[in-house]
């Protein structure tokens, strides 16, 4: 009985060694860490460390005591390594070990070098340190072999992983819930929930019950799916087994609420919770100040933190970054920077380089750019340091303004200190330089961009068509939108709203529609701002019945008419004298 190709490559089956002990042979060999003794019990762990150094000093000291510790001690230090998370100095650990003749031959010390394996991404070399334990003689546990499945999900390579699991079935190994759990988190993290849900009644069939973690493993991914009513559904399922949901179900539920509005709900859930003595995290609270601020009610979001904080729940970072962009959206600059300054510094909760971010962008949203600069200086003396979202944030704002030259020694100063500006930050400087007529830096830039290695993409070539009807090079900006499927590139919206809004100022409105109407054809949806645009042009070349009939489409299709276009059409009516107008746009409309 076989297993799947990629365990076929790394061991000759599942079945071969589980029954003949067989190792695949591999260009790494770990036959030097073994002897043939082996201890039947797993030590418990005994060694607790802060720092590594303090590890490896007494890993050190252990070596050079006389008579040396028994391999009981080296193998608990080893555990303790492993759990620190240096599974590549646990590795090392193992080899020095073996060269000074301190063999390692029982079922837990031979885990804990298959974990590092597996941790490290190398599961070829976890699956020979099986073939050993079995050639050894040595019985793997469940711990060994969930070690080797989670080694398979962390690599991706969930199907393998459950097709592992499959064969310690048929070869009478049961897995545990541990094991499962391991299998439902690899495929909810590929997309595969509906696979995990299966998998989860066949662990019933199988005779292993979900537990808490498979039911809210399953419950987020749900979630996350936008499949709110599956998730209630298999909440509801959980609790009628016995199972009490703990805060991450519960949040799991409260975020996937909020995302789709349903307030009463969050309402309801959050005082189950609460009856049921599940006690709200800040990840919990985060969750609710999030939702509310970006329904703009930001004192009620205020209002949340005041409560965490009276119920013993300390606000992290994340808290006052939600904060602070609640207080920003709404152009409450001077609030925000509150909630940098005395809530965030005063109550010992430190500042994030996202935290400034968030302030450089707001500053630069509304106009304040020397009150962004003045920031993005301090924390450049005085950390955190600036990353690339925070020069893209003020680059932006500094070519909104035309302030160019700042732009540009911005542009030169991040690349000076090793941070390699993105797409973003090219699309930025290109649309501020084209924003401002330098169409020649603009297209300097645009080939420094691909100097390094950088490949234009849909907006960059927007921004430059925009650029070249701008200064009168028509026949070039339509050459480059004609000729942008040879570069693998489909317009979007944004590129097409560019043309249509250039076509109507040059009097063209029978090629706009014309391309109106292959737009839809080639897949790209319309707008509202793309159609009001277009009726805008319509309406400046006195086409009002084309105008009338495009704004009937828009508002059958859920969108309305900007302040633009609902003021040209009150002015058209207006100055319409005879009628004639409005009965040309009553006669296109046709009733609802």
């Amino acid at each position: 009985m076989m297993m799947s190709g990629f365990i076929k490559k790394t061991i000759p089956s599942a079945f071969r060694l589980l029954q003949l002990g067989i190792p695949k042979s591999l260009s790494y060999s770990p036959n030097q860490f073994y002897s043939t003794s082996s201890l039947k019990k797993k030590p418990k762990p005994r060694y607790v460390f802060h720092k590594i150094d303090d590890a490896l000093a007494l890993f050190n000291h252990m070596l050079n005591t006389h008579p040396r510790p028994s391999i009981v001690d080296f193998t608990q230090l080893l555990g303790t390594i492993v759990r620190m998370k240096h599974h590549e100095t646990a590795l090392s650990l193992f080899k020095q070990m073996e060269s000074l003749g301190i063999h390692h031959h029982n079922v837990y010390s031979l885990s804990i070098l298959l974990n590092c394996f597996c941790h490290l991404h190398r599961v070829g070399f976890g699956f020979s340190v099986l073939g050993r334990m079995f050639k050894l003689g040595l019985q793997p546990d469940i711990v060994t072999f969930s070690t080797l499945i989670n080694g398979l999900c962390l690599g991706g390579q969930v199907a393998q992983a459950v097709q592992l699991v499959d064969d310690m079935v048929r070869e009478g190994h049961q897995p545990n819930v541990i094991t499962y759990n391991t299998i439902v988190n690899g495929l909810c993290k590929i997309g595969h929930t509906t696979r995990a849900v299966r998998l989860m009644r066949t662990m019933e069939e199988r005779g292993c019950a979900p537990n808490i973690v498979t039911y809210s493993t399953v419950i987020d991914s749900l979630c996350k799916d936008n499949l709110v009513t599956e998730a209630l559904n298999l909440f509801s399922k959980m609790t009628s087994k016995g199972i009490q949901p703990d805060v991450f179900t519960y949040s799991s539920l409260l975020h996937a609420m909020c995302n789709t509005g349903q307030w009463k709900e969050v309402i309801t859930l959050w005082n189950e919770m609460l009856a049921n003595n599940c006690k709200p995290d800040v990840f919990s609270y985060n969750i609710l100040v999030d939702a509310v601020c970006k329904e703009g009610k930001i004192s009620e979001a205020q209002d949340i933190v005041e409560r965490m904080i009276q119920n013993g729940v300390q606000p992290n970072a994340v808290t006052y970054n939600v904060l602070m962009d609640g207080y920003c959206l709404q152009g409450k600059m001077d609030e925000a920077r509150k909630v940098l300054s005395s809530m965030m510094i005063i109550r010992g909760c430190v500042p994030t380089v996202y935290s400034y971010t968030i302030m450089i962008n707001g500053y630069c949203k509304y106009k304040r750019v020397d009150e962004a600069m003045e920031l993005f200086r301090e924390i450049s003396q005085n950390g955190p340091f600036p990353n690339a979202v925070t020069y893209n944030a003020l680059i932006n704002g500094m070519s909104q303004l035309g302030r160019l030259l700042v732009a540009q020694e911005l542009f030169k100063e991040m690349s000076a200190y090793g941070l390699i500006p993105n797409l973003i930050t090219y699309s930025t400087l290109l649309h501020g330089f084209c924003k401002h007529g330098h169409i020649y830096k603009a297209l300097e830039l645009f080939k420094l961009m691909q100097k390094n290695g950088l490949k234009p993409n849909i907006v960059h070539y927007s921004i430059l068509i925009d650029c070249l009807f701008e200064i009168g090079q028509h026949a070039v900006a339509r050459e480059l939108f004609h000729g942008l499927s040879f570069k693998g590139l489909q317009p979007d919206v944004y590129t097409y709203t560019i043309m249509i809004k250039r076509l109507c100022n040059e009097g063209l409105t029978n090629e706009a529609y014309e391309l109106f109407r292959k737009m839809e054809t080639n897949g790209c949806l319309p707008d509202s701002c793309f159609y009001n645009v277009m009726i805008q042009g319509f309406l400046q070349n006195d086409d009002i019945s084309t105008a009338a009939k495009i704004l009937h489409e828009m508002v059958g299709k859920g969108f309305s008419a900007d302040i633009s276009t609902a003021t040209m059409f009150v002015d058209l009516l207006c100055r319409d004298t005879t009628g004639q107008l409005i009965y040309k746009i009553v006669g296109n409309c046709k009733p609802f």
